[in-house]
C-alpha cells in the first residue's frame, strides 16, 4: 500500500508539471539522462516546438523457490521556447521510480525528479540552470536536494558520433534517514555524453557525470551509465541501461558503491 501511494504521489507530480525542450531537433529519442540531469541540467528529450513527451516502464517477477519483483518507470516531457537574444530556451522535467522486493521483503526503492533549462548561446556553446530532488531511504537519503547552473558545448557531432561536455557548480543538501546530521555543501559538477546512432531506430550512449565538494575534494561522487535505446514500432521503444554509481564518502554505514540494471519499455506521445 505505501508503494501504490508513493507511486501516486510521483505520478501527480508528474501530470502538474510543464516542461520544455529544443526547437532545432526534431527527434524523439527516449534517453535516459539521470547523470545529465544531476550534474549538469535536464535535456533529456530532444523534441518539436511541441509539448513532447514519454512514458517508460519495466517490469519483473519470479515465483518459487525465490519471490523477487522489480518495477520502474520514467516520465519525460519538454518543448523549446523563446529565450535571450531571441535564441532557444529549452526546459525539460524528468521524474523517475525505481522499487525492488525479495521474498516479500523490500530491499531499494528510489524517486526523482529534475527540471533543467538549458540557453542556446552561440556556436555550439549553452547555459543551464537545474534543480534536482532525490529520496532513497536504503541509501541513507531521506531527501536529497540540488540547485546548480553552469555551461556546455558540443564539442563533435557528425550525424553518427557526437560528444557533449557541460561543467558548473551547484548547491547541495542531504537530509538523512538515520539521524545523521544534514549536509550542506558547493560542488563543482562535470559531465562527459557520447551518442553513437546505430541506425535510423537505435542510439548507443555513454554518460559520466562527476561532483567534488569544494570544502573538500577528496569527496566526490561519480555516476557512469552505458544503455542502448531502439525503436520497436512508430511510438514504442526500449532502452536498457547499466548504472554504477561511486560515493567516495557515502552515509555513515553505507556502502561506497550501487549498481543498477534497469530495462524499459517507452511510448512516445
Amino acid at each position: 500500500m505505501n508503494k501504490i501511494i508513493k507511486l501516486s504521489i510521483v505520478s501527480a507530480l508528474i501530470s502538474s508539471t510543464i516542461a520544455m525542450a529544443d526547437e532545432e531537433k526534431a527527434t524523439d529519442e527516449v534517453k535516459t539522462a539521470d547523470v545529465e540531469a544531476q550534474y549538469a541540467g535536464n535535456s533529456t528529450v530532444e523534441a518539436s516546438e511541441e509539448l513532447t513527451q514519454s512514458i517508460n516502464f519495466g517490469f519483473a517477477n519470479t515465483t518459487g523457490n525465490t519471490e523477487t519483483l522489480n518495477l520502474n518507470g520514467k516520465y519525460n516531457m519538454s518543448f523549446t521556447t523563446t529565450g535571450y537574444n531571441s535564441e532557444a530556451l529549452k526546459v525539460g522535467f524528468d521524474a523517475t521510480a525505481f522499487v525492488t522486493e525479495n521474498n516479500d521483503v523490500k530491499d531499494n526503492e528510489e524517486f526523482t525528479a529534475n527540471l533543467g533549462l538549458e540557453q542556446h548561446i552561440t556556436d555550439g556553446w549553452l547555459g543551464y540552470a537545474a534543480v534536482n530532488w532525490l529520496k532513497n531511504e536504503f541509501r541513507n537519503f531521506d531527501n536529497k536536494f540540488s540547485i546548480g547552473a553552469g555551461i556546455g558545448k558540443e564539442l563533435f557531432n557528425d550525424g553518427q558520433h557526437s560528444l557533449k561536455a557541460k561543467i558548473g557548480v551547484a548547491y547541495n543538501i542531504e537530509q538523512y534517514s538515520n539521524g545523521q546530521e544534514d549536509h550542506k555543501y558547493t560542488s563543482l559538477n562535470e559531465y562527459l555524453e557520447y551518442n553513437n546512432k546505430l541506425n535510423d531506430v537505435s542510439n548507443l550512449y555513454a554518460k559520466l557525470g562527476a561532483s567534488q565538494n569544494f570544502d573538500d575534494f577528496g569527496d566526490y561522487e561519480v555516476l557512469a551509465v552505458l544503455g542502448l535505446n531502439f525503436a520497436v514500432a512508430e511510438n514504442l521503444s526500449v532502452t536498457i541501461e547499466e548504472e554504477v554509481r561511486y560515493d567516495k564518502i557515502p552515509p555513515i554505514g553505507f556502502d561506497k558503491t550501487d549498481t543498477k540494471t534497469i530495462i524499459r519499455v517507452g511510448y512516445n506521445f
